[in-house]
C-alpha cells in the first residue's frame, strides 16, 4: 500500500541538534526521524545525570544512559556532502553486497548498511518519485538470502535514463523505514529521501544497457559513490 512520510520527517529537527561548523568540516546534523528514539534516549541521561548530585547510586543508570546517548548521536548522524557526479549514484552508505543480473536485463546493485553507517538514504537520479510502496515482511538479518522478503519500502523514479527502482529492506535490527517524499515528488540527484533505523539494506535495480561501476566488497557513501560507469 502507499505509504506517507512519518509524521516526524515533517519537523526538522536535525537542525535543533546541528553541531556547529569548526574550520572546513561538513555541517552535521541529526536525522530526520530519529527523534522517537534519540529524545528519551537523551532526556533520560539528562535526568539520571542530573540525580547523581542527589545520590551516587544514579550513577549506575547515568552511565549506560549517557552512553547510550552518545551511540545514538553516532547512529543518527546527517553529514551534508558534496554530490558526486555520474548518471546514477549510491542511495547508501555501506558495502556492496551483491552484483545480480535480473531476468528482464536490470542489474541489482544491493548495499548492505550496518549499525556504523549513516542511515540516511539519497536519490540515485534526478527525476519524479512515481511511487513509495510499503510492503509487509519478516525481519531476517539483511546478509540473509532471504532477506528479500523482509519489511521493506519500494520507491520508483522517473528518470532521464528510465524508470528506476530502489527498495529499502529492514533487517533483524531495524524495525523502522522512514519515507522523507510522497509519490509525485521531484527530486534532486543526493537529495534526502528516507531513513532506514539502525541499518539494513538498500537495492538499487540498474536499467538494462547501464553498466555496473563497484564491485563486491567495496564500500559506498551515499551521494557520492558512483555505481555506474560510462
Amino acid at each position: 500500500m502507499p505509504i506517507s512520510p512519518s509524521p516526524h520527517t515533517s519537523v526538522p529537527d536535525g537542525d535543533a541538534f546541528a553541531a556547529p561548523a569548526a574550520g572546513s568540516r561538513p555541517r552535521v546534523t541529526i536525522a530526520r526521524g530519529a527523534t522517537p528514539w534519540f529524545v528519551p534516549t537523551l532526556a533520560t541521561a539528562a535526568l539520571t545525570t542530573a540525580l547523581t548530585r542527589r545520590s551516587g547510586k544514579w550513577a549506575i543508570a547515568a552511565v549506560p544512559a549517557c552512553a547510550l546517548s552518545a551511540g545514538m548521536l553516532w547512529f543518527f548522524r546527517d553529514p551534508e556532502r558534496e554530490i558526486g557526479t555520474g548518471r546514477v549514484i549510491s542511495p547508501a552508505d555501506g558495502v556492496v553486497q551483491s552484483i545480480d543480473a535480473w531476468p528482464d536485463g536490470r542489474t541489482r546493485v544491493a548495499i548492505f548498511m550496518s549499525p556504523l553507517n549513516v542511515h540516511v538514504n539519497r536519490a540515485p537520479l534526478p527525476g519524479t518519485v512515481t511511487s513509495v510502496e510499503h510492503i509487509a515482511g519478516g525481519y531476517v538479518p539483511a546478509f540473509n538470502k532471504d532477506s528479500d522478503r523482509n519489511e521493506r519500502v519500494v520507491w520508483h523514479f522517473d528518470t532521464e535514463i528510465g524508470d528506476i527502482e530502489m527498495v529499502q529492506i529492514a533487517g533483524a535490527v531495524a524495525r523502522r523505514i522512514v519515507p522523507y517524499v510522497d509519490a509525485g515528488t521531484k527530486v534532486e540527484q543526493g537529495e534526502r529521501i528516507g531513513l532506514i533505523r539502525f541499518g539494513s539494506r538498500v537495492d538499487t535495480y540498474l536499467p538494462a544497457g547501464v553498466e555496473v561501476g563497484v564491485e563486491v566488497g567495496q564500500k559506498t557513501t551515499a551521494g557520492v559513490t558512483r555505481l555506474d560507469r560510462d
